[in-house]
C-alpha cells in the first residue's frame, strides 16, 4: 500500500540517482531528433502492480476515439477510479518532481496541469492505434505552451511483439524509433512543432494501460508565438492518410482559430487537486 507522498519520494530518489545519465540521454537522443529520456522501474514493482490491478479493464466511462487518425480510449475523470490512480497522476505533477525534470531537460518555468487536458488514463485494446502526429501546441485556454509529455506504462509483461508501443519519428516521418510500452517504464519527451510520435497497433487481446501527463510553460519552445491543433499524418505506407491528414489538419486548425474551439475540452479532470 502506498500514497501520493510515498510515490513522490520514490520517484524523486530515482530521478536523483539517474540524473546524470538522464540528462545525457535527453541532450543526445538516439535514432530520433526528438529529445526524450526513459526511466526504468520508476517505482517499486509491487506498487506498479497495484496501480495496474485497479486500472479499469474495460472502456466503460472512457472517451472512445475512433477516426482515421486514431483508435483508443481515454479518461481524465480521476475521481471515477481508485485513489491509487490519482496518486500516481498527481505524484508525476508534484513540484519536487517538476523541479528535477526541469534540471534534467533545462526547460525553465514548467507548470503542471491538474485538469489533465489531453492527459489522464489511456487504454489501447486489440486493433487500437495512434497515427504519427504532433500534439496540440497549447493548454485548453491557449495561455501556455505544451512542453513535455510524460507517459507511464503499467501493463505487466508487455513485449515488443504485443504492439501498442510508443514511436518517435524523424522530421520527415519516414523512420520510427520504437520504445516498448514496458511495465513500470516512464517516458518523457519534448513536444514541439516537429516532435512526431505515434503508437503502433495493439496485436493482442490485452489492453495497454498508460498514465499520461503534460507540463506547460508560458514561454514558447521557439521563443515566438504559434498555435496548432493536434496534427496527424499517415505512416509511410499509408499514402491516402498522408494526403488526407494535412487537409484535415488545415480544416481543424482554421476552425479552431476562427471559433476558438478546443479539442477535448470536455475530457478534462473536474476534481482539481487542492
Amino acid at each position: 500500500m502506498f500514497n501520493q507522498i510515498e510515490l513522490v519520494k520514490k520517484i524523486k530518489e530515482k530521478l536523483i540517482t539517474e540524473k546524470n545519465q538522464l540528462t545525457s540521454d535527453w541532450s543526445n537522443p538516439l535514432n530520433t531528433e526528438t529529445k526524450h529520456f526513459i526511466v526504468e522501474n520508476l517505482i517499486p514493482k509491487e506498487w506498479c502492480d497495484e496501480i495496474y490491478n485497479v486500472f479499469p479493464k474495460n472502456s466503460l466511462g472512457f472517451f472512445d476515439k475512433k477516426t482515421f487518425r486514431e483508435k483508443k480510449r481515454t479518461s481524465a475523470k480521476l475521481s471515477n477510479y481508485d485513489k491509487k490512480i490519482s496518486d500516481i497522476s498527481y505524484a508525476l505533477q508534484d513540484p519536487e518532481i517538476i523541479y528535477l525534470i526541469q534540471a534534467i531537460t533545462k526547460i525553465k518555468n514548467l507548470e503542471p496541469d491538474p485538469t489533465l487536458y489531453a492527459g489522464g488514463l489511456s487504454m489501447m485494446f486489440k486493433g487500437d492505434f495512434l497515427n504519427p502526429h504532433i500534439d496540440n501546441s497549447h493548454d485548453a485556454n491557449r495561455e501556455k505552451y505544451r512542453r513535455l509529455n510524460l507517459l507511464y506504462y503499467v501493463s505487466p509483461g508487455w513485449k515488443l511483439e504485443n504492439g501498442a508501443n510508443f514511436e518517435l519519428w524523424n522530421k520527415n516521418i519516414t523512420n520510427p524509433k520504437t520504445i516498448v510500452s514496458k511495465f513500470n517504464r516512464l517516458v518523457v519527451m519534448e513536444t514541439t512543432k516537429y516532435s512526431y510520435h505515434s503508437v503502433s497497433k495493439n496485436n493482442i487481446n490485452k489492453p495497454r494501460c498508460c498514465v499520461s501527463s503534460y507540463y506547460f510553460s508560458k514561454q514558447s519552445p521557439e521563443y515566438k508565438n504559434y498555435f496548432h491543433v493536434t496534427s496527424f499524418t499517415g505512416r509511410p505506407n499509408e499514402k491516402i492518410k498522408r494526403i488526407i491528414g494535412p487537409l484535415d489538419n488545415l480544416l481543424r486548425n482554421t476552425a479552431s482559430n476562427l471559433f476558438k474551439m478546443g479539442r477535448g475540452k470536455k475530457e478534462i479532470n473536474i476534481k482539481i487537486k487542492k
